[in-house]
């Protein structure tokens, strides 16, 4: 019996929205008033993906940052993250027509996010994307972020499907490790401009046709 894909499951930075460097510039900026920097190869190898508080958490447990200053850096990374959305978030054309297409096409579409909801509904919203969504889900929706496969598996049940009706378009480790661990079938991009209509059906019809 074939698969059929009924929903697509995207994560949001690195995938639909090219903040993978705003969020390090946005922490780093924070943390360097403190006299602590994250380098970019730790960044890409090991934070990648993951909340900031749990960025935070993981700092302070190599003894690099005090755990008292949690609350300031997290308030401070997010007041530079929005700096950056307002600055550099636009729509960007294949996504809006990628997302136009798949949702007259008939599928669900919902976002996924170990970012904070504020973030994501202001990034969706600037990118012109929030109108083809069902729904999206942050890191404030859920008690184990990614690598957690909670989030996913939460979007799946909102959507009344099963894991193996649904593609899951992710980027990172983390992220990755989620969408497998969830059951979903997986797309994985190495940046957004890989996320396109075509990527996207390629994959859809290579499931459907395995």
């Amino acid at each position: 019996m074939q698969t059929k894909i009924k929903a697509i499951i995207f994560d949001m930075d690195g995938v639909l929205i090219d903040a993978r460097d705003w969020h390090f510039e946005a922490l780093n900026r924070a943390l360097q008033l403190f006299g602590v920097e994250i380098s970019r190869y730790e960044h890409l190898v090991t934070f990648d993906g993951l909340p900031t508080k749990k960025k935070l958490q993981m700092l302070t447990l190599e003894g690099r940052l005090p755990e008292k200053l949690h609350g300031l850096i997290n308030k401070l990374k997010q007041e530079y993250t929005m700096e950056m959305v307002y600055s550099r978030c636009k729509p960007v054309f294949q996504h809006q027509y990628a997302l136009s297409q798949l949702r007259h096409e008939g599928y669900l579409l919902a976002v996924c996010s170990n970012s904070i909801k504020q973030t994501i509904d202001i990034m969706m919203e600037r990118s012109k994307l929030s109108q083809y969504l069902e729904f999206f889900l942050s890191n404030e929706d859920v008690t184990h972020s990614k690598p957690d496969p909670e989030i996913y598996t939460k979007a799946i049940e909102r959507m009344g499907l099963r894991p193996e009706e649904c593609l899951i378009v992710e980027d990172n480790e983390n992220g990755l490790r989620a969408a497998t661990a969830s059951g979903a079938h997986v797309l994985r991009v190495a940046n957004p401009n890989a996320v396109n209509y075509q990527n996207i059906k390629n994959r859809v019809n290579e499931i459907v046709n395995a």
